[in-house]
């Protein structure tokens, strides 16, 4: 089973999951904003594919923030906790794809991610 993580009304996550269907891959959608961030595959992604991929500085919600909060994310610590206070910083979406090693990927590729579903349990 496929596990996206994400927010719904997130741009890049509706282009994954219509990705999904147009595959006919079933998948299980995890909402951060309703379902919250889960800490313990927080520690697991903070370490692969690592904090600095996990934290979208690109978004609203990085600028949003000010310049002292900004400069305190330095480590897998910091980043840790900036993202369990702010769920939309997360760069999305983060896929656990169960069945092909334990991949997790974040951010939509659709060359990857054809990749990894080619490796998923027929």
């Amino acid at each position: 089973m496929i596990t996206l993580f994400g927010i719904p009304n997130c741009d890049t996550v509706k282009r994954a999951r219509a990705w999904l269907a147009d595959e006919g891959l079933a998948y299980r959608f995890h909402d951060f904003k309703k379902d919250g961030v889960p800490e313990v595959l927080l520690d697991q992604w903070l370490d692969d594919p690592g904090w600095e991929t996990l934290v979208n500085r690109r978004g609203t919600t990085w600028r949003r923030l000010d310049d002292a909060a900004r400069a305190l994310v330095v480590d897998a610590a910091s980043a840790k906790a900036v993202l369990l206070a702010n769920p939309s910083l997360i760069k999305r979406p983060v896929v656990a794809w169960e069945g092909t090693n334990g991949a997790t990927t974040v951010g939509f590729d659709a060359g990857q991610w054809q990749q990894e579903a080619s490796q998923l349990p027929k």
